[in-house]
């Protein structure tokens, strides 16, 4: 009888240590993750026909003009073509995988865009909050809402102007998202128009959102990315980019293959600076249609345009560009350039086909490859609203086309050398 009861002793206490070390791993490493459904059945015949289709495309459209990047497009999950292209780094001629990670340019708001519904949906922030109750500092700006930055119809000033006054900021130094804060509220910079009463894109509107993620989480801002989305979605190859990753971080090139250089816009985040690859997009996009991350609902307002001053197929959601057609179908979709990187990220909402294609060697053919993949798939006309693709991200002119002589003078960088912030 002794013996069983010292059995059942020992039995009980090592149960009992086990529980503690299970619970010990689970306060130090988070173990939930988002499940997406298994792709989409599709026969060995019509996934030939598919990638058929799509190489020929591909190849006419992309390939024969100079891309160096990766192409994936998928259709309910299953991948149908995907083919990556050139180098990493045309320097050392280091070959571009299926790993390797991207600058997304503007395709980053997405990412913010749907971290701040997080935040709504989880009843911490509300979409019609005033600025000025998260920064009051920013009294100046009156009638400024969460929705308003969202959509780009704050009325703030793009930081990528008014930061490149020469006599206010030295071009020799970084920016940081901070930096951009103090001085819209010291220079007050003059808002373009009245809260709400029109759409125009600016960069200011998405810092603004990271610092808000920061303030209501209480944690930086590509802590918080990581710890919210990118490990529960499990993107192991996507990341926010700071300064201490400019040594490492994939580099981009210019369309003649001269070497990108920074400049005194890379520090800051919320508007760009997420580094991703094909893959890791396409499982971004398979969680957002469970569900499970932001409810259908509030997706769905996400999706709608905000935008209804004039008539046009472009419109813009809550950290989403749209192409609203005629006979009702929708392209839920957002591209982006900084320096090389000339990114583009489409989901035919219907067919629910995803098109993603990112290149680190400056090709704005990747924005017209991808608009007209979009008729692969469905009854879509070709237009695409007109709109000029991301002009309004960069802070420095495109790069003049390849000059026709046998050498090509290389591009003069307007910052020869850039300076961490001390």
């Amino acid at each position: 009888m002794k013996r069983t009861c010292y059995f059942l002793l020992a039995l009980i206490l090592g149960s009992s240590c086990g529980n503690v070390k299970s619970e010990k791993k689970n306060d130090n490493e988070s173990s939930f993750v988002y499940t997406i459904p298994e792709p989409a059945a599709i026969s060995d015949k019509e996934k030939a026909r598919y990638e058929a289709m799509l190489e020929s495309f591909f190849d006419s459209a992309l390939f024969r003009r100079g891309f160096n990047g990766g192409v994936l497009v998928a259709k309910e999950g299953q991948i149908l073509y995907e083919k990556y292209v050139g180098y990493r780094d045309l320097r050392t001629k280091d070959p571009l995988t299926d790993t390797t990670s991207m600058h997304l340019a503007s395709t980053s708001k997405p990412f913010t865009g749907m971290a701040v519904l997080k935040l709504v949906q989880d009843g911490k922030v509300g979409l019609d909050d005033s600025l000025t109750k998260f920064f009051p500092e920013l009294a100046h700006y009156p009638g400024v809402t969460v929705r308003m930055l969202l959509s780009h119809r704050s009325g703030l000033p793009n930081y990528v102007y008014f930061m490149a006054d020469k006599t206010k900021w030295d071009q020799n130094v970084y920016v940081t998202n901070e930096d951009m804060f103090k001085f819209l509220v010291n220079e007050k910079p003059a808002r373009s128009f009245t809260p709400g009463s029109r759409f125009s894109y600016s960069n200011t509107n998405y810092v603004l959102l990271a610092m808000l993620i920061e303030k209501v989480s209480g944690m930086p801002y590509p802590e918080f990315m990581k710890k919210e989305l990118f490990e529960p979605m499990q993107l192991n190859h996507t990341y926010v980019f700071t300064l201490k990753d400019s040594s490492t971080a994939t580099p981009s090139f210019d369309p003649n293959g001269g070497f990108w250089k920074n400049d005194f816009l890379e520090g800051t985040y919320g508007d760009k600076n997420i580094y991703s690859t094909p893959r890791d997009l396409l499982r971004w996009d398979q969680v957002l249609y469970t569900g499970k991350f932001i409810r259908q609902s509030l997706l769905d307002s996400a999706f709608t345009g905000q935008s209804r001053e004039r008539n046009s197929l472009h419109n813009y959601g809550l950290g989403w560009r749209l192409l609203e057609y005629p006979n009702g179908k929708k392209i839920v979709y957002h591209f982006g350039r900084w320096h090389g990187f000339t990114p583009a990220f489409a989901r035919l909402i219907d067919e629910k086909v995803t098109i993603i294609i990112l290149g680190n060697k400056f090709n704005r053919g990747i924005y017209q490859a991808a608009h007209k993949a979009y008729g692969l798939f469905g009854a879509y006309d070709g237009r695409t609203g007109g709109e000029d693709q991301e002009s309004s991200t960069e802070s420095t002119p495109p790069p003049p086309p390849p000059a026709k002589t046998k050498e090509s003078p290389k591009k003069k960088e307007p910052v020869k050398k850039v300076l961490k912030r001390k």
